[in-house]
């Protein structure tokens, strides 16, 4: 079934008209109330982004922090048995 512009005339009767047409003659006027609207989100979502965007860059910091930790500390244990195992098999001297 193809749609008709004929029937949605029909269907709509006057007061669908009268509303599409109150529409048209709205819509420049509702359009320039809303873009205050608009703009406030959209700075918002900006700060948002902001905040956010630090927030990873300072979890990814704590993060690297953690990861040296736990390599400096697995390099001193090696170390440690590398010490151990060397000190158990030189021979001592009397």
């Amino acid at each position: 079934m193809a749609f008709h512009f004929e029937d949605l005339l029909e269907d709509l009767g006057a007061p669908g008209i009268a509303a599409g047409v109150g529409l048209v003659v709205l819509a420049p006027f509702a359009i320039k109330a809303a873009k205050p609207i608009a703009k406030t989100l959209v700075k918002g979502g900006i700060v948002a982004y902001e905040k956010t965007k630090g927030l990873f860059a300072e979890t990814g910091e704590v993060f690297e922090d953690i990861v040296a930790e736990a390599r400096a500390e697995l390099a001193e244990e090696h170390t440690q048995k590398v010490l151990s195992a060397s000190a158990e098999t030189q021979p001592e001297s009397s």
